[in-house]
């Protein structure tokens, strides 16, 4: 009689291990999250707004949940290498670095996102400007990125693209109200 609870001790641990290691590599590993809108103003003037990192402490979804962060910046902003430093007292905050990695002059921003608490990881982020007319530029704001397995079980019942998608829309409604009234 024992043995056979034994045996089917080991036959559910066996089947429960099975199934956590067929998840964790079938679950994807790498993720996208992009949002879009029209502004209504040149190419070039987007992007001279847009390639100022420290221009986001006005219309960024992160700085408004903590005004009072503490900031630090090295280089010069709008060019290649500067690098933005914050560390919040909030988790959905927490502590991390982006540095402009690639500027191409009013098409495109490229950034790395260096996030240090409340996990360590570290995202690509881009800014696309593609014009619709003379006077109204399409923007293209994301990140992409990847996580590790077995962490990517994560990605089974959290929704990347619904939690950060609404602060990248919450962005770009305050970019684009703030572009179009200067």
């Amino acid at each position: 009689m024992i043995k056979k609870i034994l045996l089917a001790l080991v036959v559910v641990v066996v089947l429960v291990v099975g199934v956590a290691v067929a998840a964790i590599m079938m679950a994807p590993t790498d993720f996208r999250v992009e949002r879009e809108t029209t502004i209504n103003k040149p190419r070039s003037e987007v992007y001279a707004y847009a390639k100022m990192l420290k221009n986001q402490n006005d219309w960024g979804p992160w700085h408004k949940k903590e005004p009072t962060m503490h900031q630090e910046f090295r280089g010069t902003d709008g060019e290649l290498g500067f690098t933005s430093y914050w560390k919040g007292t909030k988790e959905d905050v927490g502590e991390g670095e982006q540095e402009i990695t690639r500027l191409t002059p009013d098409e495109r921003i490229d950034t790395q996102i260096r996030f240090k608490q409340p996990f360590e990881t570290a995202v690509d982020g881009y800014m696309v400007l593609e014009p619709s007319s003379p006077d109204k530029t399409k923007v293209k704001w994301g990140v992409t990125g990847s996580v590790p397995r077995p962490l990517n079980l994560f990605m089974l019942v959290m929704d990347f693209d619904k939690e950060m998608g609404k602060d990248f829309e919450e962005g770009l409604a305050s970019l684009k109200t703030i572009v179009e009234s200067r």
